[in-house]
């Protein structure tokens, strides 16, 4: 089922030596900057294939962040706050809709900023990958749900944490644009509850319940569409047309099984109008599948119109939309609505929220002694030929492909979970 989700690329980055020279005056100093170039290695190596396991993905992160430390936080009780080694490194990456021209910071901010951007991204491709196996088992379909939380935690900390302290302003459309956050948040939340629904139908929970769900996964897809409605088209086009589809498949799974509800309170006459909307979403979101194809963009192939889960639907919608017609003209006589049934539903089981996201602790390499080793009066002064040597556009990260199957779910609804 990896073709059923849109993917953005991950953001590139130039290489951190953390060479300080004289300002790591001792070997403690320099075991961790050694080992922080080590770590930011292992996690961009990590990060570039989503067939990882979570726990190596874990590990690494953990290791970086908690050797990023001290060159965020200072740990001179006498001068709290930040670091004094927060600007001494130069940090270079890209964004993930804008090219391949990168944005530039001194700021370990910055890089922790970006590195867990891109970490949020892995959980997600990394569900993709778990989701797209032909008979995922339920622990895997647990899996993908955690990982979809997990990313919108990430993404909600570097919103409500990270981006207010950096140096610059964001870009507009870049990564940390506040829209882009946003729009990552609602998506992986719904991406999410995507599962919860799958499980709905395939234990034959009640039509209610399914459709109230439905209900609230369209409007957390409409919430990121339009986080995304005032940047610039070109960018974001493909990515709103996936998200465009998903509105219109949960809007008409949302029709479809309150037609459902309606018909068994013998409210025929509205059911006839339910399925019949529900029949048009269907066909809005077929029209969505095909375009997503030839739109160009970033972002991986996704193929959603092509999956089962999507082609069980219209044929349901219209077998049942046929027996409530028969059964108006020998039973009800039911005078059809002009106005489709309003679906204020509030779903009371299988909400999603994000997994809030929390920082490791500090290594214990950094202890102030550590801390007061660094001495910044002995860094070396910028170069400027040195920094035109090294700017310019950065090549694309080499992603690994997510191993994944085109072929049908054996179940009843098409759903990943049995």
């Amino acid at each position: 089922m990896a073709h059923w989700f849109h993917r953005n690329p991950l953001k590139a980055t130039a290489p951190a030596t953390f060479d300080l020279r004289g300002a790591a005056s001792n070997s403690q100093a320099q075991k961790i900057c050694s080992d922080l170039r080590g770590a930011r290695g292992n996690l961009l190596e990590v990060i570039s294939n989503p067939n990882r396991d979570v726990e190596t993905l874990t590990k690494t992160l953990s290791s970086y962040i908690s050797l990023q430390h001290g060159f965020i936080n200072s740990l001179d009780e006498t001068n709290p706050g930040d670091s004094k080694l927060r600007h001494a490194v130069r940090f270079r990456w890209t964004n993930t809709l804008l090219g391949n021209t990168p944005t530039e910071q001194y700021d370990f901010i910055f890089d922790q900023t970006c590195m867990l951007f891109n970490v949020a991204l892995w959980y997600t491709k990394h569900a993709a990958k778990v989701a797209g196996k032909e008979e995922p088992s339920m622990d895997e379909a647990k899996e993908v749900h955690k990982c979809l939380r997990i990313a919108a935690g990430i993404f909600t900390y570097i919103k409500e944490n990270l981006v207010a302290r950096l140096m610059d302003s964001p870009e507009k459309g870049s990564d940390l644009d506040s829209r882009i956050l946003a729009a990552y948040i609602s998506q992986c939340t719904a991406e999410a509850q995507e599962i919860t629904i799958a499980r709905a139908i395939e234990l034959k929970h009640s039509a209610s319940i399914v459709s109230a769900l439905a209900y609230e996964t369209a409007r957390l897809f409409t919430q990121s569409d339009d986080c995304l409605k005032t940047l610039d088209e070109k960018i974001v086009a493909r990515w709103r047309n996936y998200l465009q589809f998903k509105i219109n498949i949960y809007y008409a799974y949302a029709y479809n099984y309150h037609g459902e509800v309606l018909l068994a309170a013998d409210k025929c006459g509205e059911a006839i109008k339910s399925l019949q909307e529900s029949d048009q979403y269907y066909e809005k979101a077929w029209k969505n599948g095909k375009e997503y194809t030839s739109i160009k963009g970033p972002g991986s192939n996704a193929k959603p119109h092509e999956h089962l889960f999507f082609r069980k639907l219209g044929p349901i919608v219209k077998r049942t939309l046929d027996k409530c017609v028969r059964e108006n003209g020998f039973i009800y006589h039911q005078k059809v609505p002009v106005d489709a049934p309003q679906l204020e539903l509030k779903a009371t089981y299988g909400l999603v929220a994000p997994e809030e996201f929390t920082p490791p602790e500090p290594s214990p390499l950094w202890t102030a002694e550590a801390y007061k080793s660094f001495d910044i009066s002995r860094l070396p002064p910028l170069d400027p030929k040195t920094e035109q040597k090294e700017s310019g556009s950065l090549p694309p990260v080499k992603e690994k492909e997510i191993n994944s199957t085109n072929k049908d779910p054996k179940n009843n609804s098409g759903c990943i979970i049995s």
